[in-house]
């Protein structure tokens, strides 16, 4: 479900982040003590050269030494602990979001956009916070603080710093114009790369039996190379313009060193602010240099910041119900419902209509291409609608929490996809502490549960990555299991014999009538007799357009009429031909 935020309505992520306002709060306290701390070692030097040097104490050396000391104990304290909250403020901020994103992945992974950004993006917004970047944004305003105290010290002094910090600020903001157009070129290489490995390591079954590795592995090798220049370019770059902020930074405390001194010769000063100024212009600018060294990371982050907030605007948050449905137990209906691929102009489903109720069977019959799969995608709410309604007992499937609407159902894809796991676990879907008794009676259903105990560590046994450890049949009796798991109401099945054998199809055969003897409903899409004997209603499709559904027999009869009038139109033409070319022949 998509839509878009009101204007002038907080982000999601800025209201999370609200959240954590006292952790932020303090931070920004404690920034500001160590900003104070920093003037420690310019007041130490100040101090010995024009107080211990000038009276020779070395009691008031050894009682500065000891203030200073203590100073810098609490300066190290309250870095250390500003570092900390940073880390927990970032880590908190994560766990607060990244349900919701990782959801967010999902629905636009069935929806075939890119699902790698959202929990990247995450990451980048996450780093940054953990790390020193936000440390350098907020002390970034102290740097008026030390330029205060440099003109009270002396308007030239000041002035060389204000110069210098000016120069900073420049070459701070030409490294955000140049380091924009890359990271995002970066982030897009990046994409790129990730979705290419990904396409060919699910194919590499099929790579390695066309012989054709070194050409895939060549466009790997490509892509990478890609990534790798596009990487190497954006560090230049950083690299380039840290060195020059960190150069032109040392540069500009001698130049303060000289202001300095020129100001005791003279005798506008003593000599302690030759060195004390020169702390103060380093320590000033020093936020200016952090920020151009983590540069990459906040330009990272907020372009993922921006990506992400827009992402989760068009896709709100499914709000739970108020009022919870009571498990639906009656019947399934489609309204004039309309379906296209998403992300695709193309209508693959126009006007199906129908209504099935508790205890039948449908098969959905039609050639290639038909719509079959597009129209049961629909049915089970992994497709949106384009227009119309499906509804479970008269309600919509938009009056139903998500996650509870597939309690409802069992579906078995055209496309089998276990997950990393035991055997057990794909049958519960991963359900936790789910009961052993359901799982093997789903098993059972299924026809299974012999076969399990053969395996090696029975229901414990590890499927693999998409259950490579498993034969396709034995994938696809898994799967069949799942979607029998605590008795749905509504069990789907897109082509669930197309890899069985006898002994599979017949437990199919078993799960269909065992879901209809408690009142389920049994949704198929096959080309095979066997299972259409199973069903009590056909729903046949052509183009898109559903042509006729109604009693099984009833439409099992029409079509072979059909037929036979179509294969008898055929011979007519034939023979009339073959007439024609007699009479010329002659």
């Amino acid at each position: 479900m998509t839509g878009v935020s009101r204007p002038g309505k907080q982000s999601e992520l800025r209201a999370v982040l609200n959240k954590f306002r006292g952790a932020t709060m303090a931070i920004i306290l404690l920034s500001s003590a160590l900003n104070i701390l920093a003037l420690t070692s310019s007041i130490y030097l100040l101090l010995i050269y024009d107080r211990v040097l000038t009276s020779g104490s070395i009691q008031t050396l050894v009682s500065l030494f000891l203030m200073i000391a203590f100073l810098f104990i609490f300066q190290g304290l309250f870095e250390i602990l500003r570092s900390n909250l940073l880390a927990m403020l970032g880590h908190s901020f994560d766990r607060k979001i990244a349900t919701r994103v990782q959801k967010l992945e999902m629905e636009l992974a069935v929806t075939n956009k890119d699902t790698a950004l959202p929990m990247r993006d995450l990451d980048q917004i996450r780093g940054f916070m953990a790390g020193p970047g936000p440390s350098a944004m907020i002390d970034l305003p102290w740097i008026l603080f030390f330029l205060i105290i440099l003109f009270l010290l002396h308007p030239l002094l000041g002035l060389t710093t204000l110069v210098g910090a000016i120069v900073m600020g420049i070459l701070t903001w030409t490294n955000d114009k140049r380091s924009v157009e890359k990271v995002t070129r970066l982030t897009e290489i990046s994409r790129e790369r990730a979705a290419v490995a990904q396409r060919f390591r699910r194919n590499a079954e099929t790579i390695k039996g066309l012989g054709i590795s070194k050409r895939v592995n060549h466009l790997i090798a490509a892509k990478h190379d890609e990534y790798v220049t596009a990487q190497s370019d954006l560090s230049r770059q950083t690299s380039f313009f840290g060195t020059l902020s960190k150069v032109f930074r040392i540069f500009l405390q001698s130049a303060v060193l000289t202001v300095g001194a020129v100001i005791v010769l003279n005798g506008q000063a003593t000599g302690g602010i030759i060195f004390a100024s020169a702390i103060l212009a380093g320590r000033a600018l020093a936020p200016v240099d952090q920020a151009i060294a983590n540069w990459r990371n906040f330009v990272g982050a907020r372009q993922g910041w921006h990506r992400l907030n827009a992402l989760l605007a068009e896709n709100p948050d499914e709000q739970s119900m108020s009022v919870e449905l009571a498990a639906p137990h009656e019947s399934i209906s489609a309204e004039r419902i309309m379906i296209a691929p998403p992300g695709s102009q193309r209508i693959a489903v126009a006007e199906a209509q129908f209504k099935l109720r508790a205890g039948d069977a449908a098969a959905i019959v039609g050639p290639s291409g038909s719509g079959k799969s597009s129209l049961v995608r629909g049915l089970v709410n992994v497709w949106p609608l384009a227009r119309g309604a499906v509804r479970l007992d008269g309600a919509e499937l938009e009056q139903w929490d998500p996650d509870r609407l597939g309690e409802f159902y069992g579906y078995v894809p055209q496309e089998i996809e276990l997950f990393s796991g035991t055997v057990a676990e794909n049958i519960a879907r991963f359900e936790p502490d789910a009961p052993s008794g359901l799982v093997t009676a789903a098993a059972k259903q299924a026809g299974l549960h012999d076969l399990i105990l053969h395996l090696p560590e029975g229901y414990e046994t590890q499927v693999g990555e998409g259950g490579t450890v498993l034969s396709t049949g034995q994938r696809q009796r898994v799967a069949l299991a799942r979607a029998l798991y605590r008795d749905p109401f509504i069990v789907i099945l897109d082509e669930p014999d197309s890899n069985l054998d006898p002994e599979g199809e017949a437990a199919l055969i078993e799960a269909i009538n065992n879901v209809r003897e408690r009142n389920g409903i049994v949704i198929i899409v096959t080309h095979r007799m066997p299972l259409l004997k199973h069903t009590n209603i056909v729903m046949v499709m052509n183009q898109g357009k559903q042509t006729a559904f109604g009693p099984r027999d009833q439409i099992l009869d029409a079509l072979n009429k059909q037929r036979e009038n179509s294969a008898s139109a055929k011979t007519d033409t034939v023979q009339s031909g073959l007439k024609v070319v007699s009479g010329k022949d002659r």
